[in-house]
């Protein structure tokens, strides 16, 4: 069940950020969503887009990467951190989509999820990013804001992502994900979050308090 405040504030949010992705490996085919968000992972949002570009201006595709030398890739996707684990993650990934899904990305959470490195946030990023089908991602920075804000009261992002699914409107679920991650890049920051900048104060539980404080 939705309210009227996480409709209006998700509406703020459209408006100030937009709604289409702003990294590079957000706009690409499935399967450069798919190694671009392992790439993501502990990475920031321009390191990540560097190792990508410079991977897929080498290797754009499962069959080149399947066949490319490991320590190639490792070198190639260096901006990103673990990057030699990565390279092995990738490496595998390609190979098993060649092998058993004849080179085409899967598209449901449950397969990506058998993939080596690929969580369910990896997964759900893929569906809506790649294939632009509705899923919630949910990592920890999502998980935050959303309980900041109080949206929902949860413990961990696997619960998260279960209540947002019966708070967050329809319209707004393929969007959800790059509207938390471009507020908590900008506004609502782990650490010192700007609330006195903050476009949706007056609908956060979290601002309204610090308001009375």
């Amino acid at each position: 069940m939705t309210d009227n405040r996480t409709e209006r504030l998700l509406e703020i949010l459209a408006a100030t950020y937009g709604t289409s992705p702003w990294n590079w490996h957000t706009r690409q085919t499935p399967f450069q969503v798919l190694i671009g968000t392992v790439l993501s992972q502990r990475t920031r949002d321009e390191k990540t887009d560097e190792a990508a570009q410079a991977l897929f201006a080498r290797f754009p595709s499962p069959e080149t990467l399947a066949s490319a030398p490991k320590e190639e890739i490792a070198n190639l996707i260096k901006p990103a951190n673990y990057y030699n684990t990565k390279a092995s993650r990738i490496k595998e990934i390609s190979r098993i989509i060649l092998e058993r899904y004849t080179g085409n990305t899967p598209d449901t959470i449950s397969e990506l999820m058998q993939l080596p490195g690929v969580g369910r946030k990896t997964a759900a990023c893929v569906m809506v990013y790649g294939f632009r089908k509705k899923a919630l991602p949910v990592d920890t920075h999502v998980h935050r804001i959303s309980n900041r804000i109080g949206l929902i009261q949860t413990k961990t992002p696997e619960e998260s992502e279960k209540e947002l699914w019966k708070v967050v409107p329809e319209d707004y679920i393929m969007h959800y994900n790059e509207l938390m991650v471009k507020h908590g890049q900008n506004i609502c920051r782990p650490i010192g979050p700007k609330c006195h900048e903050c476009p949706i104060v007056e609908l956060c539980e979290y601002g309204l308090e610090r308001q009375r404080t």
